[in-house]
């Protein structure tokens, strides 16, 4: 094959039928390097050879023989076809079945040679390979193959799509490996040297087509090492690079501070006191604060930014409050307008479907016009203004903004970050108040294990609140079999009638079901499955648990204006159960809930069981969280149970990273991370070794000037990647 340009579209690809690019696509294969960093997840061990008379049922095995005879036969009355050939060698014979596998007739003919990989069954003619893998090695005609890839060694099985098998991978990449060693190697010899990597040249070999599974190992490990290595230079640079500009030096106004935690109706724990002084002290420099305030689910973030924002107001400096959802920025607006009641600030609302101004001396909100909203921002008359992705149209602009607070960081790009730090009207041309970004402040309700923090917020400095208010009793967690269900709506029932209330989750549904025969759902038809789930527990519920009892639902489908009257008659108690999607997995504050029921429990990760347990028990009642699960496998014991044995939404993060893996903790799986940084998040001496290397090179060179390959594999790095 021609020399081949690697950065090419993989349409390009001189081996490539056309029909298809769409199925590459699909799997994120955009380039002919793509193709070639398109690893396997395992592999298929089709490397001893066995002969035939020391086969034994079900054994997997690999036979090297020749077709005696083969004959197609149509089941009408089963609709099906089977394809059966008789192989051949030294030792005897052997039948082999492939069901509904017509097409293999034009190729698996008498005569020829082959490798057979599959499994041994024992039937009524005795033994038979049932669906092996084949690949011809030799013909009548005189062919003979030397080279295996689908049989007689271990072999690559790929991450797949509709139309596009691991065996047609395999026939695309297998060529493209005689071009890897035009690829040159971005990570330092002194760097591969010190930590015992392997070059890029051999790794590539080894991951695809291995001798042994130590060496797939080494090589998966060395290409994982590359793109957490180049992660941890994106986020270190960007570090780097945020501390030589400006921003606005907030002076610690500790009488102002010290009134208002006193004035609180509760006791700051010390992990807010100390959070609280990480941020002030941050903000009181020159350079800009890029703090992660991460705190388990009712530890109090909300009042730690509280202060944070109450002290930068007090230098006429305004707030910019970004939430996910519009629910979310309706309670962070009630909350602040409390917690700030007295103080002389304004504070606005903007969503997509409305727009509010409040007067927190006056305590009192109203509705306003968007334009009136963003004339207000403009002036410098709203001292905070909250919101969804409507504070980042082109039209609002803030006077001075001095403080971003985004809440469930991880749920906005940086390049939607970033956009909103440029709102603020330029003041370089006045030298007293010059600064070029606004100090910025994320939250996130999703306890994580310090090793991925380091790893996927490695941009950021970070304040934990590990402490929860005193006083809280802790939210007692049960699985509920099928047969205590009745049970469980009696005790259910006996709550609401004390005047409690009930939240009710929806099982999460899959991305591709049974049903969908392994097909990806899109999201219209994911949110059209979501809604008819919440439908159909609102009417059982309703009619047949629940008679006489105000129940709602909360669902995607619903317009802005239907949530906010549910979640608004929900909060004034007027509706006693809720029955929702995800939606309320954050954020919502609803104090006389006392109950969690979640349905289809096995189908949520650990992190988000555990933000649905924080909708409750943040009063004085005693809470629970019911888990219903529809099956009991052991996997899904294990994390069940673990919600049964701690209140600690840290214990639980480990525990979720080790039970599930870092690929599906806490929503990162939509990060936008590659799936081999996803994969590697657990190897904590890969983590080290990378940040520390990352860590050395940019003090020794910040421009990466002297490390030409690794300043243009950033760059790439950088574009195709979105931190989310």
């Amino acid at each position: 094959m021609p020399p081949i340009d690697l950065n090419n579209p993989i349409e390009k690809y001189p081996r490539l039928q056309q029909k298809l690019v769409p199925a590459l696509e699909r799997l994120g294969i955009h380039t002919i390097k793509d193709l070639l960093y398109h690893l396997p997840f395992r592999y298929d061990n089709f490397s001893e050879m066995t002969e035939i008379e020391n086969l034994a049922p079900d054994k997997t095995y690999t036979v090297h023989g020749q077709v005696v005879s083969s004959h197609l036969v149509y089941m009408r009355f089963k609709q099906m076809t089977i394809f059966e050939a008789v192989i051949q060698d030294d030792t005897g014979t052997i039948r082999a079945q492939w069901y509904n596998q017509p097409f293999l007739a034009r190729a698996i003919k008498e005569g020829v040679t082959a490798n057979f990989s599959g499994k041994v069954k024992l039937g009524k003619k005795g033994l038979f390979l049932s669906n092996p893998t084949h690949e011809i090695t030799g013909s009548a005609s005189g062919f003979v193959k030397e080279d295996t890839i689908h049989t007689g060694r271990l072999v690559p099985v790929y991450p797949e799509t509709s139309g596009l098998s691991s065996r047609w991978l395999r026939f695309l990449i297998y060529p493209l490996l005689d071009h890897v060693k035009t690829i040159k190697d971005t990570i330092p010899a002194d760097i591969r040297n010190r930590l015992g990597l392997m070059g890029i040249t051999s790794a590539l070999l080894g991951v695809h087509f291995p001798e042994t599974l130590e060496e797939a190992a080494a090589a998966k490990r060395r290409i994982a090492f590359d793109e957490v290595f180049m992660l941890h230079l994106l986020n270190l640079s960007a570090k780097q690079k945020l501390k030589k500009q400006t921003a606005p030096i907030v002076p610690f106004n500790e009488i102002l501070v010290k009134q208002f935690v006193s004035s609180l109706p509760f006791t700051l724990t010390g992990a807010q006191r100390a959070s609280s002084w990480e941020i002030i002290r941050d903000m009181g420099k020159s350079s800009p604060m890029n703090r992660l305030l991460q705190g388990d689910v009712g530890s109090g973030k909300t009042v730690v930014a509280a202060i944070a924002i109450l002290n930068a107001a007090s230098t006429k400096l305004q707030t910019a409050f970004l939430a996910p959802t519009e629910i979310l920025a309706h309670q962070h607006f009630t909350t602040l307008s409390k917690l700030l009641a007295g103080h002389n600030l304004t504070i606005g609302l903007l969503t997509a479907s409305s727009a509010k101004f409040c007067y927190c001396a006056q305590s009192a909100a109203s509705d306003i016009s968007k334009k009136s909203i963003a004339s207000l921002i403009k002036d410098g008359e709203a001292d905070i203004v909250l919101g969804t992705h409507a504070l980042l149209q082109k039209t609002i602009v803030f006077k001075k903004l001095g403080l971003i607070v985004v809440d469930e960081q991880h749920r906005f790009g940086v390049e939607q970050r970033a956009q909103l730090a440029k709102k603020h009207a330029p003041h370089t041309t006045d030298r007293q108040h010059g600064f070029e970004v606004p100090h910025f402040l994320s939250m996130t309700a999703t306890p994580i294990p310090r090793t991925l923090a380091l790893t996927v917020y490695g941009d950021l400095d970070i304040s934990i609140l590990n402490e929860m208010p005193p006083g809280r009793k802790p939210v007692i967690t049960k699985i509920i079999p099928s047969r205590e269900r009745a049970s469980a709506y009696a005790f259910i029932k006996k709550e609401i009638e004390k005047g409690r209330q009930a939240f009710v989750i929806c099982p999460r549904i899959e991305s591709s079901t049974k049903e969908t025969a392994g097909k990806p759902l899109s999201q219209r038809q994911l949110l059209l499955a979501e809604v008819k789930a919440v439908k159909a527990e609102y009417e059982k519920l309703s009619k047949e648990i629940f008679p006489g009892i105000p129940v709602a639902m909360l669902h995607g489908k619903m317009k802005a204006k239907e949530k906010e009257e549910t979640m608004k008659l929900f909060a004034k108690n007027e509706t006693k159960v809720l029955v929702s999607t995800s939606v309320i997995e954050v954020g919502v504050d609803i104090p006389n809930a006392t109950i969690m029921m979640i349905e289809g429990a096995e189908r949520f990760g650990l992190a988000q069981l555990h933000q649905f347990r924080g909708r409750v028990g943040r009063r004085e009642h005693q809470s629970y969280c019911f888990l219903f699960p529809e099956s009991l496998f052991t996997e899904d014991n294990k994390r069940l149970r673990a919600m049964t044995e701690t209140q600690d939404g840290f214990v639980l993060a480990q525990k979720d990273l080790a039970i599930r893996g870092p690929g599906d903790f806490s929503g990162l799986r939509q990060s936008g991370f590659p799936d081999l940084i996803m994969e590697s998040l657990g190897d904590t001496e890969l983590i080290k070794n990378s940040r520390d290397e990352a860590q050395k090179i940019l003090e020794q060179d910040p421009d990466l000037a002297r490390h030409p390959l690794l300043r243009q594999e950033l760059a790439v790095f950088t574009k195709e990647i979105h931190l989310e």
